[in-house]
């Protein structure tokens, strides 16, 4: 499988795709205006504590206070105290259960913080104060001693003989840290990780210094812009070629990829076509689907796409797929096909938190086990975090998706002003019965000859035709005239009465 990067830079965003087999698989998108704030770190300041919650809001210099859990503070003490990692793990669990937030945090106290979710809504940003510091092959954790390896490395063989020379590495370091060994370290020697160990040890070192000399609510350490950032994080073996569309940033990205990357000097090059970049592989296209509620599928069938503040729904339907067998074999099939185009979109739409998939009801247990099968095997490919549920009684499949980011649709979308964001408005015939009402509420309650109706052109026409008889009637009842008005500047759901 190829995989490709187009980078897409303008003064106002920089757009990342990431392309697999011609077919566009994951999007992200940075604007100058609104940076992602995940991965930096603060100088922040405990504004108020709440007991109730085992939580406390954090001014790290935002609009909004920044939200931190209990669970999510580092004890000191515990730490301090604890010397083997084993038994630094069970203390800190066993104490953390008896350890309130009030005992952890007061209000005016200065702590180093990080970002674990940008502001999503009404919700400010999430917090901890257990620091990590991603590089190439390893991730830092400055408080912690524990050697931790990406779930992604599955040989065992190669795991422990990471193990063992990170485990080395930090016996000769004069700075015992704990790490991370991510996934690209399984392609790693010794010598890589050890210049990566002392690359994170001296940023770790300039972060502190800076801490230090800093007021509280400052920011203290931004991640990388989002070009270097996919760099670092995504590009692996299988990616054969990174095109860039701007100098400028591919300038950056060549000191960025010389230093870190090496491998992949000669993947990356400028795009100096005169169509759009995006325009390669049909992208703005793919963008323009992925913020619909349908997804059609090859098939004929299709996939319906919910996003609410509390879930993801996604159903299945046959849609034109008739099949040749019979409708258990249909039903099979158009729910495997689903599977890869539900692990596609999750990606591609950045969509997170509770997610709920309603298969077409299959009722062959070895169906179910197939499907099911399918999904975990397409999610694997997925960069965040899933967790999957077995299907439910009800025959639904309850998944989660972490979320760190806000997803496609609400970077490039905002609540529709005519419906307020409910994806439906009042009929034109509903809208008349509620003017009928308001008529006859004004008429009792004040002294009028006349009433003037202001509402949208689609109303206006049905109390002239449909209930022109209606409306005859009712000025008959409450004895004043009323006059009609087209505003076009007023929504369906929009009118006014008037008193004349």
């Amino acid at each position: 499988m190829s995989e490709e990067i187009l980078i897409n830079i303008t003064p106002q965003e920089t757009r990342v795709a990431v392309v697999e087999n011609g077919v566009l698989q994951e999007l992200n998108i940075e604007r100058a205006r609104k940076r992602g704030l995940v991965g930096n770190i603060y100088k922040g300041r405990v504004s108020r504590v709440m007991p109730g919650m085992e939580a406390a809001f954090v001014d790290i210099g935002l609009r909004k206070a920044a939200f931190l859990h209990a669970s999510d503070v580092i004890n000191v003490t515990t730490v301090a105290n604890v010397v083997a990692e084993t038994e630094q793990s069970e203390l800190e669990q066993r104490q953390r259960r008896n350890v309130t937030i009030s005992q952890l945090l007061h209000e005016g106290q200065d702590l180093l913080v990080q970002v674990l979710k940008d502001q999503l809504g009404t919700k400010g940003a999430r917090l901890t104060s257990h620091i990590t510091v991603p590089s190439r092959y390893l991730v830092l954790m400055p408080n912690s001693r524990n050697i931790g390896i990406s779930t992604r490395i599955e040989d065992d063989q190669i795991r422990l003989s990471l193990r063992e020379t990170m485990e080395r590495l930090v016996k000769e370091s004069e700075m015992p840290c704990g790490y991370i060994l991510r996934t690209a370290a399984e392609s790693a020697d010794e010598d890589d990780l050890r210049a990566d160990m002392l690359f994170l040890q001296r940023l770790w070192e300039r972060i502190t210094r800076r801490a230090d000399q800093l007021p509280a609510s400052s920011e203290v350490y931004a991640d990388l812009p989002l070009a270097l950032r996919t760099l670092r994080d995504l590009v692996g073996t299988k990616i054969e070629k990174v095109r860039i569309d701007s100098r400028e940033t591919l300038s950056k990205v060549h000191e960025f990829v010389d230093s870190l990357l090496p491998a992949m000097v000669g993947c990356v090059e400028h795009y100096p076509g005169e169509r759009p970049i995006f325009d390669l592989y049909g992208i703005e296209d793919e963008i323009q689907k992925a913020l619909q509620q349908k997804v059609q599928l090859k098939s004929g069938g299709y996939l319906i796409i919910d996003q609410t503040e509390a879930m993801t729904t996604i159903d299945i339907n046959t849609g034109g797929f008739v099949g040749h067998r019979n409708l258990e074999e249909t039903i099979f099939k158009t729910n495997m096909e689903a599977t890869q185009s539900i692990a596609r979109q999750l990606r591609l739409r950045n969509l997170g938190g509770i997610i709920i998939i309603d298969f077409i009801d299959m009722t062959q247990d070895e169906h179910k086990r197939q499907v099911m099968k399918a999904l975990e095997k397409a999610l694997k490919k997925d960069h965040a975090k899933t967790q999957l549920c077995e299907v439910s009684p009800l025959g639904l499949v309850e998944m989660t998706r972490k979320r760190t980011r806000e997803s496609l649709g609400h970077i490039l979308c905002e609540p529709c002003p005519i419906c307020n964001a409910r994806g439906t408005i009042k009929t034109a015939e509903t809208v008349c019965y509620e003017l009928f009402r308001e008529i006859l509420r004004e008429a009792r309650q004040f002294e009028t000859t006349e009433l003037l109706v202001l509402a949208s052109q689609e109303v206006v026409d049905i109390l002239l035709d449909e209930e022109s008889t209606s409306l005859a009637e009712l000025e008959e009842f409450i004895g004043k005239t009323i006059k009609l008005q087209v505003e076009t500047l007023y929504g369906q759901e929009q009118f006014d009465v008037v008193l004349l």
